[in-house]
């Protein structure tokens, strides 16, 4: 097993450069938001480095480490009361940095059950649903999952058919839905469907008869990871169970952009962690009589690495200082999105390719985090997706 070197914490020096934050974003952190860095780090190296590897060969979700990441206040960190951390935004994207920098699977779990599930039900919810489900939530005691693609597509959420009519009282929901991250250990899913009304929020109980989750096998990518098939036949949903505060896409397009925003720092994490390791290997592996890490070439692909990963940084930074001050729009995020994600993916594949042959391995980290952000760079909206929404803010014309 490779002993990939840690993210530096300490501020460097003006001789003392940290490879993985060549332009010191660190120095730049709150007092708090460095807490929560290294919080968050210490968690990394010492529960889930460890493990991460065989729960990527053997396609297995580590759900003993709920609870630890419960403790720590990273599920809906972004939450004021309700037993959350009401941490800012910039610490919300330094614990997905740190989280992926283990694993996206691990991240995108943390993801989906504060800004997919938590947000909304914060944001749209009653105060008797706030309530009951978020503290729980909070504690890692109730897991929830988002359901909003389906299987005949993704990238159109507007033309989703998932249903739900009026039934006296309750509501009855029918449909499916598709590459759902927790849905097989999930108690609750934020489901959500067309109804007369436009598109609205069902909090859906995993006891609820005619709900079933399907667990989705033999991927070959994110496979520390739940995916599942959701499935609705005739499902009773109480009034009470219906998230009154939105009708229409605002509500699920909020909480991807709350999502993406997250993502656009994790990948970074990802990144960084294969930059350590092609560093490590090249200085230590010899070929011709000298360290790989010696020769032109290797140290001009490391430093690409390293100018994708500080342009990311950046990025993510000033997107999380917009974002506490409220200024942050979903098309920032897009191409935070966007740009990150393409630089972590193209910095993984080539620190797998500066491995040899070692790098097909998962006792090294880059393949596992180029076979995971294959995944990353398609959902919350893919790469596409994206860039159509940064031409729509520079033309003012759709071109969807």
């Amino acid at each position: 097993m490779s002993n990939t070197p840690k993210v530096a914490r300490n501020a460097p020096t003006a001789s003392a450069i940290d490879p993985l934050d060549l332009y010191s974003v660190r120095a730049f952190l709150t007092e708090e938001e460095q807490l929560v860095q290294n919080s968050v780090g210490k968690f990394v190296d010492e529960e889930i480095l460890p493990i991460i590897a065989d729960c990527f060969e053997h396609e297995r979700f580590p759900r003993e480490l709920v609870s630890g990441i419960a403790n720590l206040g990273l599920l809906g960190s972004s939450i004021e009361g309700y037993g959350c951390a009401g941490l800012n935004a910039v610490s919300y994207g330094l614990i997905c940095q740190e989280l992926e920098r283990g694993d996206s699977g691990l991240r995108s779990f943390v993801s989906v059950q504060s800004s997919l599930c938590m947000f909304p039900i914060f944001a749209y919810g009653s105060e008797e649903q706030k309530q009951r489900w978020l503290p729980q939530m909070a504690k890692g005691e109730v897991i929830a999952c988002f359901g909003l693609t389906e299987p005949h597509g993704g990238s159109d959420p507007a033309n989703m058919k998932t249903t739900a009519r009026r039934d006296g009282k309750d509501w009855i929901l029918n449909g499916a839905k598709m590459w759902i991250t927790n849905g097989s250990i999930a108690d609750l899913a934020v489901v959500w469907a067309q109804t007369e009304e436009g598109i609205r929020g069902f909090l859906v109980e995993k006891s609820f008869k005619g709900f079933a989750a399907d667990l989705i096998k033999h991927k070959m990518s994110l496979r520390a990871s739940i995916t599942s098939s959701l499935f609705f036949d005739n499902v009773r949903v109480p009034e009470e169970n219906v998230l009154p505060g939105v009708i229409g896409l605002k509500g699920p397009l909020s909480c991807l952009t709350q999502a993406r925003y997250g993502i656009s720092w994790g990948v970074t994490g990802a990144a960084q962690a294969c930059l350590a390791e092609a560093i490590e290997y090249t200085k230590t592996r010899t070929l011709f009589g000298k360290p790989l890490a010696a020769t032109q070439a290797v140290q001009i692909r490391l430093a690409e690495m390293a100018r994708k990963i500080t342009t990311s940084q950046l990025l993510s930074l000033q997107l999380g200082r917009l974002k506490d001050q409220h200024r942050m729009s979903p098309t920032q995020v897009s191409l935070a999105k966007w740009n990150n994600t393409r630089a972590a993916i193209e910095v993984a594949r080539d620190a797998r390719d500066l491995l040899g042959g070692a790098g097909i391995s998962v006792e090294y980290v880059p393949i596992r985090h180029a076979l995971n952000l294959e995944s990353v760079i398609t959902y919350e909206g893919t790469e596409t997706v994206h860039q159509l929404t940064v031409g729509r803010a520079l033309t003012g014309m759709s071109a969807f």
